[in-house]
């Protein structure tokens, strides 16, 4: 069967389908509005009847009253009453003569016992038990279906008399369900016929409609075919008969694979050199934005964001009055320049927050000379950035000549203290022979030789860890949970120092690929630091954010603050401005954030005159977001390989 075929006979089937399903769902709607009306029209009948009931009950009671106040006397009064009313027995033959679905009428007390009815065999006896008409209306169509068009029986209708607002008499409305499925088969009947010529035109129209829009289909594919076929009469021998060659539809699906293979390809290298791109752009400090010739930007990278304070995605697509504000130093200075069409090379301007940023313009031309004007490349750099970065680079290089010097010096002081130790063990034996003050005065120089000598080895010692080679066991932790974490660590020291530690945190998790011990470390250093530098006590306070994909991390206390000319060698090894500190934990810090691809930065005020005396460390980390967890795992991969590269140099 071609595959024409068989797509035809699917729509049609499905077609078919969905309206025998519509056409079921419309008859069973019919049926379930035909039983309310007649469950309607059966109330009105018993509405009548209790209305007739009460008439009656007046006339025969004042006719003939009960002869004392008994239960017994009132009920024999009211049966002597409704069976001696000629207008209750006249209504109620009435509606059973002329009443389609009605078998029978009667009236009976809250026992269940018939007062009077139509069937003369049913007075003075026992109800029968039948199901209530009103439980077919509320049920499903199935649940109808089988009750209506099922075995014959009769089906209940009540209406209760009142008295002193309780039941007191019921009037039985008895249904026959032949009577009902008598009165609706002509209709269902029809309905059926109906819905059957209404799925069998559906079925029609569908196969035509089918038939139709897939003849184009048709015409593609023996347009396909016969392509398929010419290009391998072109590759194959001409003596070779067209019978002995493979079926055109296996070469037309074979044709569409390779066509689909090389899209693909192609998709896959413009996705991997966009992605490239993107990452790119990402991590520069510098602005770059592409503009077409018609002044309308189709690049633009995260970092212009810093230079504009306008997002990503507000800027893509716009034009160039729309993007850079006349009313600003550089967006003037931007919109001159290329009116005037030149090429602009780290021209200054300087920033309305007094930053000093560098723009550049290059236009795109195609050909030599005078060729056709692509577009325009603006490039934006801020030297204050530029200064920072180049800082960094600078305490950097000072680590690693330190760590490959202090590698050397410590290889070298080791091995001597351990021999002087030995050294130093084997003459305090012999100094035990001496006796008298000679004896306690060597034994006190020995004493003093040996806690230099362990000093001297505990310097060693953390000389030894700073230059220890750091396997990083990265996994993606939210930040929040990291740094409260320290805090809470340092929580019962703080308390006991008059520190009290305030943090504030974004809601939305701030999501790192990290060592959580190793940052734990470097937090702890920054914490207590901030506490040993309030030695009256005083106040820290940790905030965290996002800004763009880095998290940053803000140790602010209000200490004594950092001289300026001490401040550019804190994260030199071995600095320290306290009495008893060791100058490791900062050079640490620093090491630790840059296996993690991070940063840091510090900023300080020593003037005990100023409110916002203090320090305040700065910490960056790489964010993982959804698409660039593998960008960031490569990025924190090639941080650790520059760390152990340079360890193994050291």
């Amino acid at each position: 069967m071609r595959l024409k075929t068989k797509l035809v006979v699917a729509a049609t089937g499905l077609t078919f389908a969905v309206v025998l399903v519509m056409s079921a769902i419309f008859v069973g709607e019919l049926l379930r509005q035909r039983i309310e009306q007649t469950v309607s029209s059966n109330e009105v009948l018993a509405h009548q009847i209790v209305m007739v009931t009460v008439e009656a009950l007046e006339q025969g009671l004042q006719a003939n009253p009960p002869v004392d106040r008994s239960n017994e006397a009132l009920v024999s009064a009211v049966t002597r009453a409704l069976r001696t009313e000629t207008s209750l027995s006249h209504v109620m033959s009435t509606i059973v003569r002329y009443s389609p679905t009605v078998q029978d009428v009667s009236v009976t007390d809250m026992a269940g016992n018939v007062l009077v009815s139509t069937d003369p065999d049913a007075v003075g006896q026992r109800s029968a038990k039948r199901m209530e008409l009103v439980l077919i209306r509320d049920g499903s169509v199935w649940s109808q279906t089988r009750q209506v068009f099922g075995p014959p029986q009769v089906l209940d209708l009540s209406e209760p008399l009142l008295r002193n607002r309780r039941p007191f008499l019921l009037v039985h409305v008895g249904v026959r369900s032949t009577f009902l499925k008598a009165s609706y088969e002509p209709w269902l009947r029809a309905a059926v016929l109906f819905a059957l010529l209404a799925g069998l035109a559906s079925m029609m129209a569908a196969a035509v409609l089918a038939n139709l829009a897939l003849s184009p289909i048709e015409q593609i594919s023996r347009k396909l075919e016969q392509m398929g076929v010419a290009a391998e009469a072109e590759e194959r021998p001409t003596a070779e008969p067209l019978s002995a060659r493979s079926d055109a539809v296996i070469r037309v699906t074979r044709s569409i694979d390779r066509l689909g293979e090389q899209m693909r390809s192609a998709e896959a290298g413009y996705t991997s050199l966009q992605e490239n791109l993107n990452q790119m752009l990402d991590t520069l400090r510098d602005g770059v934005l592409m503009f077409t010739a018609d002044r309308r930007a189709v690049m633009v990278s995260d970092a212009v964001e810093h230079f504009l304070n306008k997002p990503e995605s507000a800027m893509v697509g716009r034009r160039l009055e729309e993007i850079f504000d006349p009313e600003t130093a550089l967006g003037r200075a931007v919109l001159q320049r290329f009116t005037d069409r030149e090429q602009v090379s780290g021209e200054p301007v300087a920033m309305e927050d007094g930053r000093q940023v560098q723009f550049s313009l290059d236009p795109i031309i195609e050909g030599r000379g005078a060729g056709k004007d692509m577009g325009t490349l603006v490039t934006l750099r801020d030297t204050e950035s530029a200064a920072q970065l180049s800082q960094e680079l600078e305490v950097s290089r000072r680590l690693a000549a330190i760590g490959r010097l202090t590698a050397g010096v410590g290889h070298e002081v080791k091995n001597p203290i351990n021999a002087m130790v030995v050294h130093l063990e084997l003459l305090k034996s012999k100094l035990t022979r001496l006796e008298g003050d000679s004896l306690e005065g060597a034994q006190r120089h020995v004493t003093i030789l040996a806690g230099e000598m362990h000093r001297l080895d505990r310097v060693v010692q953390a000389l030894a860890d700073f230059t220890r080679p750091m396997e990083l066991k990265l996994q993606e932790h939210d930040l929040r949970g990291v740094v409260s974490s320290v805090v809470e660590l340092t929580g019962l020291e703080m308390s006991e120092n008059g520190v009290t530690v305030r943090m504030e945190m974004p809601r939305e998790p701030l999501t790192v690929r990290l060592d959580a011990e190793l940052i734990r470390q470097a937090l702890l250093n920054l914490l207590l630091n901030g506490m040993q530098a309030m030695a009256e006590g005083g106040s820290i306070c940790v905030r965290m954010r996002r800004e763009k994909q880095f998290a940053v991390i803000e140790i602010e206390d209000k200490g004594e603050g950092i001289a300026p000319e001490v401040l550019p060698r804190i994260f030199e090894l071995y600095f320290t401005t306290k009495a008893k500190g060791s100058g490791i934990g900062l050079a640490m810090t620093y090491r630790i954030l840059q296996m993690h691809g991070g940063a840091m930065d510090v900023r300080s005020n020593a003037d005990p005159s100023s409110p916002e005396r203090g320090t305040t460390f700065s910490v960056r980390l790489p964010v993982m977001s959804v698409g660039m967890g593998a960008d960031v795992r490569r990025a924190a991969g090639v941080a650790h390989a520059g760390v152990a590269a340079h360890e193994e140099l050291v």
